[in-house]
């Protein structure tokens, strides 16, 4: 039995999916006899790349080519065609894998084999070097010579996934080749191909499991074809989607489900359960990643008013329920820790730890609120939900107490430095009941010095990444204070070691610093957006 992804390889260049632009250079190039005599196919696997170059080599051989008013395009069904393309033994087209033919030795017996002429005098010579990326400079360097000056009606044909390397190592062959971009295949296309060869093989299949299959692929129609010659060896009559993901060991859409539901109800006591049940199923937490990232893209797609292309039925609910209550600033968030935590995947052997991280960062992550709806007054700050802390237990649907609510004055007679800092400890966790960003920001600092109600706090050069966040919130720290001290101070803040007359002077500023103005503006103009930002944590991210 011959594999789909063989017995439905195109035999003319009308035939290739998605490659117009190649089909119609190369099939023009033949009729009009100005084939070049090298060629560089590049793109993603699965394309039609190879094929591309078996069509060419039977168009320029083919025994039923009108030498009068040629079309360009092969009959494919001639023995030459026939030959070509099943990738028989053929004297002038010769089939050469780079990555186990790569060396020197290997180029020089090449190039030695295309001076003799092709076995009849109408005929082309046509060498097809697959994963021509694999082959060594010196390799590269033997062919120079014939790729400048070929024999008459040679013609090479190199096939690539990554074009770069040869640049790397081979830039001057590339001037001697014709390149040619092959495009990644879409999802409507694949789709409709599987129906055409599902039609033609008189198999049934679900719209679902099409749809599986396509965005599975990844843009290449031979792996969507030998992903379905899998999936069908293990279906009894109709192709159902649930078969299909048997067959791959794909994570249903169920599980996806559940994390955003943990997401969007902010409950992270699911987490640990749900990993241990990927982990009991067998499935990759690589695997899980990438398709996590792909729902969420599809989420984001339909928050922003675009149609992600080859969503199941399934898939579709799950977006549905999802996108009443998680927004797209959410998502985006959720999105940047996804692509962090696939960078660390890569460099831990950890996989589970850092899914777990992830899932409950997810959890816990504050939503976004639309500043014009603050001002407004139109908007009500959603609650904040922090980890379990030593000092608090999250209590969900409850909204983080102000600092002003928090027990009476911890500090009796004169207000000292010595004073301040002995009620340091309980000050910073006073901070963290409000967040423990602001927590960590209060004890990074330290008081240097009292003078009448202004209070001098310091932070030392380890800390320097919180100073211009401490120096954002410093309205919140100095209430801070009045509440331990039991009347309102004002709060500055120096770096550690610099003097007061350091901090005027003009510095360039970051970015960071530009966003960490905008929002000390914002805040300056309205009392409830400052109450906001403060119960929030909230920062300029745009």
């Amino acid at each position: 039995m011959i594999a789909l992804a063989r017995k439905y390889r195109p035999r003319r260049f009308a035939d290739l999916l998605v490659q117009d632009h190649v089909a119609a250079a190369l099939r023009g190039a033949v009729a009009r006899g100005r084939v070049g005599h090298g060629y560089l196919l590049t793109g993603p696997r699965g394309v039609g790349k190879t094929t591309a170059a078996r069509i060419l080599a039977m168009a320029l051989n083919c025994e039923k080519q009108d030498p009068v008013t040629p079309t360009g395009e092969p009959c494919g069904e001639c023995s030459t065609c026939h030959r070509i393309w099943s990738g028989s033994a053929n004297l002038d087209v010769v089939e050469i894998d780079a990555a186990s033919n790569r060396s020197v030795d290997d180029a020089r017996d090449l190039r030695e084999r295309a001076m003799y002429a092709a076995s009849q005098e109408n005929r082309h010579k046509v060498y097809i070097v697959d994963e021509a990326h694999m082959l060594t400079r010196e390799a590269w360097n033997a062919l120079l010579k014939i790729l400048e000056e070929p024999p008459p009606k040679v013609v090479f044909v190199f096939a690539t996934t990554e074009p770069q390397k040869i640049a790397n190592v081979a830039a001057p062959v590339l001037s001697r080749l014709q390149r040619f971009d092959f495009r990644r295949i879409g999802v409507a296309a694949i789709r409709d191909r599987i129906k055409e060869v599902l039609a033609a093989e008189h198999l049934a299949a679900d719209e679902d499991a099409i749809a599986v299959i396509a965005r599975y692929a990844d843009g290449g129609m031979r792996d969507a074809l030998s992903v379905l010659d899998q999936a069908l060896s293990l279906a009894d009559g109709t192709l159902t989607a649930d078969r299909v993901r048997q067959a791959l060991g794909l994570i249903s859409d169920d599980l996806y489900a559940e994390v955003l539901t943990a997401v969007a109800e902010q409950t992270p006591a699911p987490i640990f359960p749900l990993v241990d049940r990927l982990l009991a199923s067998g499935a990759d937490l690589v695997e899980f990643i990438g398709g996590m990232a792909d729902l969420l893209r599809s989420l984001l797609m339909t928050l922003t008013g675009a149609e992600p292309e080859g969503l199941t039925s399934s898939q579709r609910e799950v977006l549905a329920a999802a996108r009443q209550r998680l927004t797209a600033g959410d998502v985006l968030r959720m999105l940047g820790l996804l692509t962090e935590a696939e960078t660390a995947i890569r460099r831990s052997g950890n996989a589970r730890l850092i899914v777990e991280t992830l899932l409950l960062r997810w959890t816990w992550m504050d939503r976004t609120v639309d500043l014009e709806q603050v001002l407004r007054g139109t908007s009500t700050p959603p609650a904040r939900r922090e980890p379990p802390s030593i000092d608090q237990e999250p209590r969900p649907g409850v909204p983080a107490p102000s600092v002003t609510a928090a027990a009476g004055p911890l500090l009796t007679g004169a207000l000292s430095v010595e004073g301040l800092r002995s009620v340091w400890p309980e000050l910073v966790n006073r901070g963290r009941v409000q967040s423990q960003l602001f927590g960590a920001m209060v004890a990074a600092l330290t008081p240097s010095a009292v003078v009448g109600r202004v209070v001098t706090l310091e932070m030392g050069p380890a800390a320097g990444p919180m100073l211009e966040g401490a120096r954002t919130r410093l309205a919140a720290i100095a209430e801070l204070l009045g509440g331990a001290i039991g009347h309102s101070v004002e709060a500055r803040i120096l770096d550690g070691g610099a003097s007061e007359a350091s901090l005027d002077r003009p510095k360039r500023l970051s970015e960071n610093d530009l966003r960490g103005q905008r929002l000390r503006e914002i805040r300056g103009k309205d009392a409830a957006l400052d109450a906001a930002a403060d119960a929030l944590d909230l920062e300029i991210v745009e």
